[in-house]
Protein backbone atom coordinates (compact mmCIF):
# COMPACT_ATOMS: atom_id res chain seq x y z
CA UNK A 1 0.00 0.00 0.00
CA UNK A 2 1.40 3.19 -0.90
CA UNK A 3 2.61 5.72 1.34
CA UNK A 4 -0.34 8.45 0.10
CA UNK A 5 -4.18 7.76 0.34
CA UNK A 6 -6.57 8.77 -2.53
CA UNK A 7 -9.51 10.90 -2.18
CA UNK A 8 -11.92 8.27 -2.04
CA UNK A 9 -9.68 6.49 0.34
CA UNK A 10 -9.74 9.26 2.76
CA UNK A 11 -13.76 10.21 2.18
CA UNK A 12 -14.14 6.84 3.19
CA UNK A 13 -11.78 7.29 6.08
CA UNK A 14 -13.45 10.39 7.02
CA UNK A 15 -17.38 8.59 6.98
CA UNK A 16 -16.15 5.39 9.16
CA UNK A 17 -14.89 7.96 11.54
CA UNK A 18 -18.21 9.77 11.61
CA UNK A 19 -20.24 6.11 12.48
CA UNK A 20 -17.48 5.32 14.83
CA UNK A 21 -18.10 8.22 16.64
CA UNK A 22 -21.55 7.91 16.48
CA UNK A 23 -21.44 4.31 17.70
CA UNK A 24 -19.04 5.55 20.31
CA UNK A 25 -21.56 8.01 21.61
CA UNK A 26 -23.99 5.84 22.02
CA UNK A 27 -22.46 3.18 23.60
CA UNK A 28 -21.17 5.96 26.21
CA UNK A 29 -25.19 6.99 26.61
CA UNK A 30 -25.78 3.21 27.45
CA UNK A 31 -22.72 2.49 29.38
CA UNK A 32 -24.46 5.59 32.01
CA UNK A 33 -27.57 4.43 31.83
CA UNK A 34 -26.19 0.95 33.29
CA UNK A 35 -24.73 3.32 35.80
CA UNK A 36 -27.57 4.12 36.67
CA UNK A 37 -29.01 1.18 37.63
CA UNK A 38 -25.94 0.21 40.12
CA UNK A 39 -26.53 3.57 41.84
CA UNK A 40 -30.23 2.79 42.68
CA UNK A 41 -29.14 -1.05 43.71
CA UNK A 42 -26.42 0.79 45.72
CA UNK A 43 -28.89 3.24 47.38
CA UNK A 44 -31.55 0.25 47.85
CA UNK A 45 -28.63 -1.57 49.84
CA UNK A 46 -27.55 1.44 51.57
CA UNK A 47 -31.12 2.17 52.83
CA UNK A 48 -31.30 -0.98 53.99
CA UNK A 49 -28.85 -1.26 56.25
CA UNK A 50 -29.38 2.17 57.16
CA UNK A 51 -25.95 3.90 56.41
CA UNK A 52 -27.55 7.33 55.09
CA UNK A 53 -23.89 8.55 54.16
CA UNK A 54 -23.60 6.02 51.39
CA UNK A 55 -27.69 6.61 50.70
CA UNK A 56 -27.14 10.29 49.71
CA UNK A 57 -23.42 9.33 47.99
CA UNK A 58 -25.82 7.23 45.64
CA UNK A 59 -28.13 9.41 45.15
CA UNK A 60 -25.36 12.23 44.34
CA UNK A 61 -23.66 9.81 41.72
CA UNK A 62 -27.04 8.44 40.83
CA UNK A 63 -27.61 12.62 39.94
CA UNK A 64 -24.24 13.15 38.57
CA UNK A 65 -25.01 10.22 35.67
CA UNK A 66 -28.26 11.61 34.58
CA UNK A 67 -26.40 15.04 34.23
CA UNK A 68 -24.08 13.13 31.90
CA UNK A 69 -26.26 11.10 29.97
CA UNK A 70 -28.23 14.24 29.30
CA UNK A 71 -25.21 16.18 28.06
CA UNK A 72 -23.86 12.95 26.27
CA UNK A 73 -27.42 13.10 24.33
CA UNK A 74 -27.27 16.52 23.50
CA UNK A 75 -23.62 15.96 21.66
CA UNK A 76 -24.95 12.65 20.09
CA UNK A 77 -27.49 15.10 18.56
CA UNK A 78 -25.45 18.14 18.06
CA UNK A 79 -22.90 15.52 15.94
CA UNK A 80 -25.32 14.12 14.19
CA UNK A 81 -27.24 17.55 12.94
CA UNK A 82 -23.25 18.46 12.01
CA UNK A 83 -22.73 15.94 10.06
CA UNK A 84 -25.86 15.98 8.30
CA UNK A 85 -24.79 19.72 7.41
CA UNK A 86 -21.13 18.73 6.69
CA UNK A 87 -22.90 16.21 3.79
CA UNK A 88 -25.24 19.24 2.21
CA UNK A 89 -22.28 21.47 2.02
CA UNK A 90 -20.70 18.68 0.03
CA UNK A 91 -23.44 17.79 -1.81
CA UNK A 92 -23.71 21.83 -2.68
CA UNK A 93 -19.58 22.28 -3.62
CA UNK A 94 -20.23 19.07 -6.04
CA UNK A 95 -23.29 20.08 -7.52
CA UNK A 96 -21.06 23.71 -8.53
CA UNK A 97 -18.15 22.11 -8.81
CA UNK A 98 -19.99 20.19 -12.07
CA UNK A 99 -21.99 23.64 -13.27
CA UNK A 100 -18.39 24.81 -13.31
CA UNK A 101 -17.64 21.48 -15.88
CA UNK A 102 -20.69 22.39 -17.63
CA UNK A 103 -20.44 25.81 -18.32
CA UNK A 104 -16.86 25.31 -19.50
CA UNK A 105 -17.96 22.44 -21.90
CA UNK A 106 -21.38 24.98 -23.03
CA UNK A 107 -18.81 27.88 -23.73
CA UNK A 108 -16.38 25.80 -26.23
CA UNK A 109 -20.20 25.01 -28.02
CA UNK A 110 -20.67 28.69 -28.13
CA UNK A 111 -19.35 31.06 -30.24
CA UNK A 112 -16.10 31.97 -28.10
CA UNK A 113 -16.73 36.21 -28.46
CA UNK A 114 -20.31 36.33 -26.71
CA UNK A 115 -19.27 34.03 -24.14
CA UNK A 116 -15.65 35.00 -22.72
CA UNK A 117 -17.32 37.56 -20.83
CA UNK A 118 -20.17 35.51 -19.84
CA UNK A 119 -17.42 33.03 -18.58
CA UNK A 120 -14.95 34.91 -16.98
CA UNK A 121 -17.96 36.27 -15.01
CA UNK A 122 -19.25 32.82 -14.14
CA UNK A 123 -15.49 31.39 -13.20
CA UNK A 124 -15.53 34.61 -10.45
CA UNK A 125 -18.67 33.43 -9.12
CA UNK A 126 -17.99 29.74 -9.30
CA UNK A 127 -14.45 31.33 -7.32
CA UNK A 128 -16.90 33.05 -4.88
CA UNK A 129 -19.15 30.17 -4.37
CA UNK A 130 -16.39 27.73 -3.39
CA UNK A 131 -14.61 30.32 -0.75
CA UNK A 132 -18.45 30.26 0.19
CA UNK A 133 -18.80 26.57 0.66
CA UNK A 134 -15.14 26.23 2.22
CA UNK A 135 -16.16 29.20 4.70
CA UNK A 136 -19.44 27.08 5.56
CA UNK A 137 -17.25 23.96 6.08
CA UNK A 138 -15.16 26.14 9.12
CA UNK A 139 -18.26 27.20 10.49
CA UNK A 140 -19.63 23.91 10.18
CA UNK A 141 -16.41 22.57 11.82
CA UNK A 142 -16.13 25.00 14.67
CA UNK A 143 -19.84 25.20 15.43
CA UNK A 144 -19.83 22.11 17.59
CA UNK A 145 -19.04 24.43 20.45
CA UNK A 146 -21.70 26.86 19.48
CA UNK A 147 -24.44 24.32 20.06
CA UNK A 148 -22.39 23.57 23.70
CA UNK A 149 -22.64 26.82 24.95
CA UNK A 150 -26.05 27.59 23.84
CA UNK A 151 -27.11 24.41 25.05
CA UNK A 152 -25.80 25.73 28.32
CA UNK A 153 -26.56 29.60 27.99
CA UNK A 154 -29.40 29.67 30.03
CA UNK A 155 -31.73 31.02 27.13
CA UNK A 156 -34.78 29.76 27.31
CA UNK A 157 -37.95 29.59 24.95
CA UNK A 158 -41.10 28.44 26.77
CA UNK A 159 -43.30 28.87 24.23
CA UNK A 160 -41.26 27.08 21.86
CA UNK A 161 -39.87 24.26 23.98
CA UNK A 162 -43.96 23.70 24.71
CA UNK A 163 -44.87 23.78 20.97
CA UNK A 164 -42.52 21.04 20.59
CA UNK A 165 -42.85 18.90 23.55
CA UNK A 166 -46.89 19.05 22.37
CA UNK A 167 -45.78 17.73 18.86
CA UNK A 168 -43.40 15.52 20.24
CA UNK A 169 -45.88 13.94 22.28
CA UNK A 170 -44.00 14.04 25.09
CA UNK A 171 -42.26 16.01 27.78
CA UNK A 172 -38.36 16.76 28.36
CA UNK A 173 -37.25 13.86 30.37
CA UNK A 174 -33.90 15.97 31.11
CA UNK A 175 -34.93 19.24 32.46
CA UNK A 176 -33.59 19.96 35.98
CA UNK A 177 -37.81 19.48 37.20
CA UNK A 178 -37.36 15.93 35.79
CA UNK A 179 -34.47 15.08 36.79
CA UNK A 180 -35.64 16.26 40.74
CA UNK A 181 -38.90 14.51 40.15
CA UNK A 182 -37.22 10.88 38.88
CA UNK A 183 -34.81 11.47 42.16
CA UNK A 184 -37.62 11.56 44.61
CA UNK A 185 -39.54 8.77 42.73
CA UNK A 186 -36.19 7.05 43.00
CA UNK A 187 -36.11 7.42 46.64
CA UNK A 188 -40.03 6.44 46.93
CA UNK A 189 -38.88 3.71 45.34
CA UNK A 190 -35.87 2.73 47.19
CA UNK A 191 -37.95 3.33 50.71
CA UNK A 192 -40.98 0.89 49.56
CA UNK A 193 -38.42 -1.57 48.99
CA UNK A 194 -37.20 -1.57 52.54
Amino acid sequence: MGLFKSKADKEFEKKRLIKKTVYDMNKQIAALEDQKKVFVQKATEAKKNGLEAQYNLAITGYKMTLTQQRRAQEMLLNFEITSQMKDMTLMTKQFLGGMSVLSKEMAKLADEKEFVQVQKQFEVAMGKAEMQAEQMEMFMESSQDSFSAAAGSGVKDGEIKEMIEQQAGMSDEFSDEAIDKEIEELKKKIESQI
